[in-house]
């Protein structure tokens, strides 16, 4: 079975097309929420390449809210398009092979999330810290590894890591009890901002 992958959470896009254990096609693209444009171009070279997947799979963040809903759009699409199933995992899951590691980033408005990540899923769901209560929490944790996809040089101990699409690919053959089904949805540490428009004054 052709399993394709890919994750726009953070700003390196993620694509993968695996196929039993063997991966058949990866790529890593900029991922520039105002421009697209190279995550389709990699897309449509792979598929060109090996043909339709049996199967999707899409990370669904934490990260980008754009980017995010870019990648659950372009999964929705395929899947009218090529009929494969289609589902979706943490972008967490991709961050690495171990079975137990630590994710933090950036959440904004002064704050960082911090999910503890094991067997492909969430152990707890995330906190939002300040940065104080974020540097408590690190400096506690002495023999599990510590990853960001943001930069975030003010936090010492953590090793900078990008989601893997052959990793969710992995993850989503291993562990398919973790995987969400459509109609799927990003996964928000917070609901996000949306300023309405205001009407306009008559003079």
């Amino acid at each position: 079975m052709k399993l394709l992958g890919f994750d726009l959470s953070t700003r390196r896009g993620t694509i993968a097309l695996v196929n039993g254990g063997k991966i058949l096609c990866a790529r890593d693209c900029p991922n520039d929420r105002r421009n697209s444009a190279p995550f389709f171009a990699a897309l449509d070279e792979i598929i060109g390449g090996h043909g339709a997947p049996d199967a999707i799979v899409v990370g669904l963040g934490p990260g980008s809210y754009t980017g995010t809903r870019i990648a659950i759009s372009a999964a929705i699409g395929l899947q009218a398009t090529t009929g494969a199933a289609l589902t979706g995992l943490s972008s967490l899951s991709g961050i690495s092979e171990e079975s137990e590691y630590i994710v933090i980033g950036d959440a904004k408005r002064a704050s960082f999330f911090f999910a503890a990540v094991g067997g492909g899923l969430f152990a707890t769901e995330p906190d939002l810290l300040s940065q104080n209560e974020m540097n408590e929490r690190i400096s506690s944790i002495k023999t599990i590894p510590i990853y960001t996809s943001d930069q975030l040089p003010q936090f010492k101990a953590v090793q900078l890591r990008f989601p893997s699409a052959r990793l969710l690919c992995l993850r989503a053959q291993r562990f398919p009890q973790n995987l969400a089904r459509s109609p799927l949805a990003p996964i928000y540490l917070r609901e996000p901002h949306i300023t309405t428009p205001q009407a306009a004054k008559i003079r």
